[in-house]
């Protein structure tokens, strides 16, 4: 579905929710959980202006990182991005379907393909990256009434930390790429390091296993 901005910051859509190409709107995460008892909303955030308002049911991400990337140093105009993982079930959007835009970086175009990037139409604000499972939520957007509903977000790790602009010594695990899938680097603590080398050593032994199945099925399709 393209998003056509205008002038005024509309990005074209007129809010309904009639014909083909508003079947997104039925769709997690965009759909609408009203009178759905199983929905328990436990955090409220919101864009700058306040038309693209949400709901969060789920009490703890899935995860929460810190990505140093160039992509999200240039499109949060920030040092790093703070991103939470949750699933596309676990948000309701409350106000603000016809004032969503998005942003598919690697085509770099505003047609809603994934993975892609969601935004206020209005005042640009990331709302969050929407995967083909998952959805990557900013936490500075989610009005917290407590530091105790903030702990629940604090991050696991730094992602691409070799890019970074500043340097954050504050014990998390730093990965020079996407976490469990490159290097421990920086101060990263020796624990981490070394559970992370376990699993790569379990990882290794797993593949060099042969099923007796395996190896029947393999010599009868030689």
């Amino acid at each position: 579905m393209a998003s056509t901005y205008r002038a005024n910051g509309d990005n074209g859509d007129d809010g309904s929710t009639e014909g083909e190409l508003n079947q997104w709107k039925f769709r997690a995460p965009y759909k609408v959980h009203d009178n759905d008892p199983n929905f328990h909303a436990r955090y409220h955030g919101s864009c700058h202006c306040g038309k693209i308002q949400y709901q969060l049911s789920r009490e703890k991400p899935l995860d929460s990182k810190y990505c140093h990337c160039t992509t999200c140093q240039k499109i949060h105009g920030a040092p790093f991005q703070w991103a939470a993982i949750f699933h596309k079930e676990d948000i309701n959007f409350t106000h603000g379907h016809h004032d969503l835009g998005w942003y598919e970086s690697s085509e770099k175009t505003t047609i809603h393909k994934l993975p892609c990037k969601v935004s206020c139409a209005y005042c640009r604000t990331p709302i969050m990256d929407e995967g083909r499972n998952m959805i990557l939520l900013f936490p500075t957007l989610i009005n917290f009434k407590d530091p105790e509903e903030r702990k629940n977000f604090d991050v696991s790790c730094h992602m691409f930390y070799p890019r970074r602009v500043l340097d954050i010594n504050d014990g998390k695990p730093k990965w020079s790429g996407i976490n469990n899938e490159s290097e421990l680097i920086a101060d990263t603590p020796e624990e981490h390091k070394e559970a992370h080398k376990k699993r790569k050593r379990e990882d290794e032994e797993k593949k060099k296993e042969v099923k007796p199945g395996n190896a029947e099925n393999h010599e009868a399709e030689s």
